[in-house]
């Protein structure tokens, strides 16, 4: 790089920096702007794409209720003329959203990482895939582990005395909130992880309520889980026990993080 380009870079430097507040504040909606737009269209897309496969999706959303087998003709009955349409669509969407997750993400990045430290870009970098990956394992748990077994204690509890006839719209809004309340608690070691490297709490701090975490942990699974049943209530809570474990791990390695770079700080 020669002397004049030396300037000019000096140069474009020196105007960016001392640019209008408004103009920058302008520059920063504007590119805000695009990358709504851009996940905005790209959610629509994918959500029209599963509209196309729908009757695939709630399929799949029914083989943990294991063909329905104590419920007459196999499957769930909808009541009104719009449930039907209704439920597609909301599962359409949910599956766009989710299928556009890693897009919308990657979007967020491109409009964060220009403000960020290599540090915290590198931080970003990694663990927005690893939150992303945790979740998808989370909600997959929730579909393979927890949902089954609770939802057939729900078909067979009391099938002797009256007939189920489950509603498909309330089905699928039972079942995506299961997914997503799932993959939310198995993000906690990753929180933790990110609460012990700002130095708001610690592995110490952490392993002194380990008994709270435990009541915490079977309070979660009773308003997780659809059943009131303690072994479902403990397939969650035991799952929430390990993964607070996992967090003080963590909390310890975000710690000792922190003090290596505030330990390189003090030595520039």
């Amino acid at each position: 790089m020669n002397l004049i380009q030396v300037r000019e870079k000096t140069k474009v430097i020196w105007v960016a920096n001392n640019l209008p507040n408004d103009m920058k504040m302008g520059q920063h909606v504007g590119e805000l702007r695009k990358r709504l737009m851009w996940s905005a269209g790209f959610i629509f897309l994918t959500t029209a794409l599963a509209f196309v496969f729908h009757a695939q999706i709630l399929t799949l959303l029914m083989e943990p209720a294991q063909g329905f087998a104590n419920v007459p003709q196999g499957k769930p009955v909808y009541l009104d003329l719009t449930e039907f349409i209704g439920i597609a669509m909301k599962a359409s969407l949910t599956v766009g959203v989710a299928a556009s997750l890693p897009f919308v993400l990657f979007q967020l990045v491109l409009f964060l990482a220009p403000g960020l430290k290599p540090n915290e870009r590198r931080y970003l970098f990694v663990l927005l895939p690893i939150s992303l990956i945790v979740f998808v394992i989370g909600a997959g748990f929730g579909y393979r582990v927890v949902f089954p077994p609770a939802v057939n204690f729900l078909l067979s509890f009391g099938s002797e005395i009256a007939t189920p006839m489950p509603r498909i719209g309330t089905y699928v809004n039972l079942m995506l909130s299961l997914l997503f309340w799932m993959g939310i608690v198995f993000e906690l070691p990753i929180v933790l992880f990110f609460l012990a490297r700002l130095g708001i709490v610690g592995p110490e701090w952490l392993a002194k309520r380990r008994k709270y975490a435990v009541i915490i942990a079977f309070v979660l699974g009773a308003l997780i889980t659809p059943t009131f049943d303690p072994i479902n209530q403990t397939l969650v809570a035991v799952p929430i026990i390990i993964l607070y474990e996992a967090g003080i791990w963590l909390a310890k390695l975000g710690r000792s993080l922190k003090n290596r770079a505030a330990a390189r700080a003090d030595a520039l």
